[in-house]
């Protein structure tokens, strides 16, 4: 399902382009902008993206999930994207902005918000349920078979007529009974008993602690933390940056303060896993210019062109990171303490609620915090610059004594004796996570 959602990169990142010229951070450029109707014009592109998000992944996951089990993946997207619609109802009723009131009658008309944020969960699920039927019936060779001189086109199209008749029945099925006993779509229902729920449980203090916890954790064990955590609760984090962006659009600044998330997608790129996962620029800056050991010195000159990227395998596995007792306490604690800090700093409002705006996770900081804060972006950039600043005060300690193990090793010397400045550090970070 990751793999599949992956495809919807490009579109979120071009949207958050157009999402920031529509709200332009320059006053003076953004009036031009609305004077002269292009914040319309640009909105159209991020309306086209965003609010279509939920229909492209659903075709996207099918597609992959069947493209991984060996098969043809287009058939199972188009179909993926077909059930997808078959299970939502057309607008009977245009109510106005509050929705207290019937303004207009329509007919055939789907709303946008289902196949935006508001669906991400149900098509998420949908798109994995048509992957897998799919691919049932072609592993069991359940297919209409022509001779072999009939075109490959035109047997591939006769290959997924079955699959295909029993993929849009079941999901007319879906949209009867939903329909017919709950007086609501599918898609509306997952919204209600799931996608909301998580997005209550993961938009708080806790869940954010919980989620950078998790992935620092998991990587002590050299077990790929994002794409673990990022692999379940992704989606949730994603919903929540889109419901982000529907109330900046829809309501501006004011709208975003009084309803918007909290924890969303940027919060991790820029502030959790920033210069690479565990915050480790504060490391890097140790080994470039304060380091003593050949070792650390010589890969640190090869760690900062990726750390500022924000890729840290070259410590991780070279130092290494992994299974060290010394370095896993400030790799677990700098992310906690970025990321909760950040997360405090926009509760008391020092910060303002992310509108949304995206950027490619391999962006370097500070350019990143500028981009995503938007009109707000320079504050964003400050505190980024500030969270780089306390990864070094964390990390130093700790790439003190790595760097005295590993000159000891250099010399040929014992480097056990080093038994009580490790267990010094471990107070120092027990005292660091105490304060924050």
């Amino acid at each position: 399902m990751k793999n599949g959602l992956i495809y919807t990169m490009p579109l979120t990142i071009v949207g958050s382009i157009f999402l920031l010229l529509s709200n332009f951070p320059v006053p003076s450029v953004s009036d031009f902008f609305m004077k002269t109707g292009w914040t319309m014009r640009f909105a159209q592109v991020t309306g086209a993206t965003y609010d279509l998000i939920a229909l492209i992944s659903v075709f996207a996951i099918a597609y992959q999930w069947v493209k991984e089990d060996g098969f043809q993946g287009l058939p199972a997207g188009i179909l993926g994207m077909v059930a997808y619609v078959i299970t939502l109802t057309p607008i009977k009723q245009v109510m106005n902005t509050s929705g207290t009131k019937v303004i207009a009658t329509a007919t055939g008309v789907i709303d946008k918000s289902w196949t935006g944020g508001k669906g991400m969960i149900a098509a998420i699920i949908l798109g994995a349920v048509v992957g897998w039927i799919y691919s049932w019936f072609l592993k069991r060779d359940i297919r209409i078979k022509l001779p072999d001189q009939v075109p490959a086109n035109v047997t591939g199209a006769f290959t997924a007529l079955i699959p295909a008749a029993v993929i849009m029945t079941l999901a007319f099925g879906i949209y009867i009974f939903f329909d017919g006993v709950f007086h609501m779509t599918m898609v509306d229902a997952i919204y209600r008993v799931i996608q909301t729920p998580l997005q209550g449980l993961t938009d708080n203090a806790v869940g954010l602690f919980v989620y950078i916890f998790l992935i620092s954790f998991l990587w002590s064990f050299g077990i790929h933390g994002p794409i673990v955590v990022g692999g379940i609760l992704g989606p949730v984090l994603s919903a929540n940056t889109l419901e982000n962006i529907k109330l900046f659009q829809e309501g501006g600044r004011a709208a975003l303060e009084a309803r918007g998330h909290v924890f969303v997608q940027p919060i991790i790129d820029q502030f959790v896993t920033v210069t690479g996962s565990g915050v480790t620029i504060g490391l890097v800056v140790f080994m470039l210019f304060f380091a003593k050991s050949k070792m650390l010195k010589d890969l640190g000159k090869l760690a900062l062109g990726p750390a500022i990227f924000n890729i840290n395998e070259p410590l991780l596995f070279g130092i290494p990171i992994v299974l060290n007792p010394v370095l896993i306490p400030p790799f677990i604690i700098t992310p906690l303490v970025t990321g909760m800090l950040t997360y405090l700093a926009i509760w008391l409002k020092i910060l303002p609620v992310l509108s949304g705006v995206t950027v490619p996770w391999t962006t370097p900081a500070i350019i990143s915090g500028l981009i995503i804060g938007g009109t707000d972006g320079w504050k964003f950039m400050l505190w980024q610059a500030l969270m780089l600043v306390l990864s070094c005060v964390i990390w130093f300690p700790f790439a003190r004594i790595q760097d005295r193990q590993n000159l000891a090793i250099e010399r040929g010397e014992d480097p056990s004796q080093l038994a009580d400045d490790i267990a010094e550090a471990k107070d120092t970070a027990t005292t660091h996570e105490a304060a924050n």
